[in-house]
């Protein structure tokens, strides 16, 4: 067994990982099959080779003292396989229940932590047996792989719940209630293997087409998010989770609901690289290797993240440039070599006195840089 630090997966996430993990002074190997990934490309060492590959995976453990995920859904399989010959965090059973959308919701309901109603649809059968009022209308969602509102189709009634059903390929799905959303907001924590906690600002989110299209912190409501670090908190606990974890929220009825389980950094915690004293990244880091955490404090009254998307690449490269000047911006973009409509590219933070024009900044920056 090595001294180097494993991640596996090669995008934006493991990239800021790399990042946070070399500063501190360790080495990073990166596994991850696209040979020209974000976080490749930066990394001590890329192993080139299938998730599953086990002399991959060998490898991986000759060099790395402990290996952590920048996705979810690895072969689970292959982390139980490296977890018999080094340290993994979060544990595969953490990610086993995240990875699959009816794991997690059956673990939340077996928990006491509500959830928009759901039917767990893995055939015929099961539509047939879905009670219509309870579930319908609703989405329809793969139960593994979806994200970023790829695999998912709204539906009205049981025939469109058919046809839904067939054109994602009958693979096993859940249909959660649509439901009256009056707002949405995550929560991302990381906890230790000693079970030291600490959770940072609860985030507003805004979505469009499915994609996370502005995050904001902090929510000027501290019942509401007492009571979602407190949900977060419970599962983790329960998990027995050891890294960073986002929990996704919705408020309906003033009721908060647990949405998803991300068990790694979030894309709505991106404004902790730059507005607060330690970043989701490092705590990643320090959660792995099992030192304790930094300060999760704010550094200004208020934060805003808008991503960056394929789309904007469509007329030729943004006007960057519009933010040189600009104090309270920060670009990233994370390297990616082809710019798709839908794919994440990048985000802008900015900082600033107050939420709303924070956020009002924020986006007229990010508009204004399209060609």
């Amino acid at each position: 067994m090595g001294d180097a630090l494993g991640v596996i997966g090669g995008g934006q996430l493991g990239r800021y990982f790399v990042l946070a993990a070399q500063s501190m002074g360790f080495r990073v190997v990166v596994l991850e099959p696209d040979s020209n990934s974000p976080a490749g490309k930066i990394a001590y060492e890329h192993i080139v080779a299938e998730y599953d590959d086990r002399s991959a995976l060998d490898r991986l453990v000759t060099q790395c003292s402990a290996v952590t995920v920048e996705f979810e859904n690895p072969p689970v399989d292959s982390l139980e396989y490296l977890s018999q010959r080094t340290i993994v965090r979060p544990s595969p059973k953490s990610i086993a229940i995240a990875q699959d959308r009816r794991k997690e919701k059956q673990f939340c309901v077996e928990h006491g932590i509500a959830v928009a109603p759901f039917a767990v649809i893995e055939s015929s059968v099961d539509i047939k047996a879905a009670t219509t009022d309870e579930v319908l209308p609703g989405i329809l969602k793969t139960a593994r792989l979806g994200y970023d509102g790829k695999g998912q189709i709204r539906v009205t009634d049981r025939d469109a719940l058919v046809r839904a059903f067939k054109e994602l390929g009958g693979a096993p799905c859940v249909l959660e209630k649509l439901l009256p959303l009056e707002d949405e907001l995550s929560i991302v924590l990381a906890r230790g293997v000693d079970g030291e906690m600490v959770t940072y600002e609860a985030t507003r989110n805004v979505h469009v087409n499915g994609v996370l299209d502005l995050s904001t912190a902090p929510i000027n409501d501290d019942e509401l998010t007492r009571n979602a670090s407190v949900v977060a908190q419970q599962i983790a606990a329960a998990l027995d989770y050891v890294g960073v974890l986002a929990v996704e929220f919705f408020v309906v009825g003033g009721e908060l609901l647990v949405n998803e389980l991300a068990p790694r950094p979030h894309n709505s915690g991106h404004w902790t690289l730059d507005a607060a004293q330690t970043s989701q990244f490092e705590q990643q880091v320090r959660a792995l290797v099992g030192m304790p955490f930094g300060d999760i404090a704010m550094t200004h009254p208020a934060v805003a993240m808008v991503n960056l998307l394929g789309d904007r690449w469509a007329n030729g490269e943004p006007d960057l440039a519009r933010t040189a000047g600009d104090a309270s911006a920060h670009v990233h973009l994370y390297g990616k070599s082809e710019a798709k409509p839908g794919r994440k590219m990048g985000h802008i933070t900015v900082t600033g006195s107050d939420v709303e024009s924070t956020a009002s900044h924020a986006v007229t920056l990010r508009d204004g840089m399209t060609r």
